[in-house]
């Protein structure tokens, strides 16, 4: 209300009939108009709330099971309610038990509120477009460094790196590198980064978002290369700087990357 962006909501006491009473709630909405319904099922309400529906509506129906609903005279989720769950698992097999079970509105899975991310990225979009290719390095070295901390402080690393840019028309480009191995390491993020902005960027065209991420996240791995002799240093240097940001500060200290960052 405050923002008066359109949204919908489904409220349930399960995971199943939320699912179920948000598709209700876009589709009671006229078409044209952004979807901003918000439908509620009180507990103990959950069968007779499905029981009209279409049975294509219910997880677990694609339109082979819907066919085969169809053929038992099944149509909407009340008919599939009713049906004898001994037969639908004689038909379904194990999907036939839970089709049963979850026509009744019962639906047992834990919420996940947290999962493991797949990638780490930070964009900007200007408030006016920019031709400024000083600006765009230096808002991709800034990127890339707020990557680079959030993989250190994840004790993670990441194998590709990528950039996006979109332009005033709102099309958008992407382009990404796999690192020679999986790293956390600065230099080599903003490297691979600024690179990739060399392949794409057109001189004077105006840019209006422009955005680094990482993916291909794992635990990090010290393997000393054959003739690499450098390697203890670079993760010697890789710690302290860890560990005076995390005590002082991100600001503490920066690296440098080049005469020209």
């Amino acid at each position: 209300d405050t923002l008066n962006l359109p949204c919908s909501l489904g409220i349930a006491s399960n995971k199943l009939v939320a699912k179920i009473a948000n598709d209700v709630g876009k589709a009671s909405m006229k078409s044209g108009v952004s979807p901003k319904a918000l439908t509620v099922v009180p507990p103990g309400e959950e069968a007779s709330f499905l029981a009209p529906l279409p049975v294509a509506m219910l997880l677990g129906v694609g339109p082979k099971t819907e066919e085969k609903l169809a053929a038992l005279r099944i149509e909407t989720i009340g008919d599939l309610a009713a049906h004898d769950e001994i037969d639908l698992i004689k038909r379904f097999g194990k999907n036939g038990h839970d089709l049963s079970r979850r026509s009744k509105g019962i639906d047992q899975r834990p919420l996940v509120i947290e999962r493991d991310a797949k990638s780490i990225s930070k964009e900007v979009t200007y408030s006016k477009d920019t031709r400024d290719e000083e600006k765009l390095r230096k808002t991709i070295i800034y990127q890339a460094d707020g990557i680079a901390k959030q993989l250190q402080r994840k004790h993670i690393t990441a194998q590709t790196v990528k950039i996006k840019i979109r332009w005033p028309d709102f099309s958008m480009i992407t382009r990404q590198k796999t690192l020679p191995h999986a790293s956390d390491d600065l230099k080599l993020i903003t490297e691979a980064a600024l690179g990739l902005f060399e392949t794409v960027w057109q001189p004077g065209k105006m840019v209006r978002l422009i955005g680094v991420g990482v993916s291909g996240l794992e635990n990090p791995r010290l393997q000393m290369g054959l003739w690499d002799l450098d390697w203890k240093k670079e993760h010697r240097l890789q710690s302290t700087i860890s560990k005076l940001r995390n005590k002082y500060g991100d600001d503490v200290l920066q690296r440098g990357l080049s005469d020209n960052s």
